[in-house]
């Protein structure tokens, strides 16, 4: 199962503030819009995938914890892209300069900024194609790091800006380079 995809006629495309009373009165679903103003239904993940996520999470928790150098983001975390869509990534992470630019009432919100780092996990319910979408529209609008990792097919695809992907099969680890400094993803528990 993939995605649902609303397609929304111009007339019905939705406000900043429109989304967020949606994204309000349906706390169970979890949404995003893109660019075009495509109203995107994802469906929950299974007890697999969910756990992999933590395991991620906790890392990337436990590196910025120590190192004070950003703000780390599961995937509850909105934000709207400089091309208007709003998108939710697995994990996120932003350079602590960013959060510190932002108003308290931009804190408040879906983060107006694509983050420095995003980690998309397929699940059993993702489309790889419409996930390897994602990750590039994260590149074109300011990512300068990301990991797609693909557990069934046991490989990592990294995206960094004005480079071709890279595809790894079979990592153990993955290094967070000169963007988290130090951060090194184990993935025998996730891969």
């Amino acid at each position: 199962m993939t995605a649902l995809i609303l397609q929304l006629p111009m007339v019905l495309k939705f406000s900043d503030e429109q989304f967020e009373q949606l994204v309000a009165a349906n706390q169970d679903l979890r949404l995003e819009l893109s660019s075009s103003g495509e109203l995107v239904i994802m469906s929950p993940t299974g007890g697999e995938t969910g756990n992999r996520n933590f395991d991620l999470l906790g890392q990337l928790w436990l590196w910025n914890r120590q190192n004070n150098l950003g703000k780390a983001f599961d995937s509850s975390t909105g934000f709207k892209l400089p091309n208007g869509s709003t998108r939710s990534p697995d994990a996120s992470w932003i350079k602590q300069e960013r959060w510190d630019i932002l108003t308290p009432q931009q804190r408040k919100k879906y983060l107006p900024l694509c983050p420095d780092f995003a980690i998309e996990l397929v699940s059993e319910s993702d489309d790889l194609a419409d996930t390897q979408a994602k990750m590039r529209e994260y590149i074109q609008n300011g990512l300068r790091l990301g990991w797609l990792i693909n557990p069934q097919d046991k490989q990592v695809e990294i995206y960094r800006p004005n480079q071709e992907v890279e595809v790894l099969n079979s990592p153990t680890s993955l290094s967070g380079e000169d963007i988290l400094p130090g951060f090194i993803l184990d993935l025998r528990n996730i891969i």
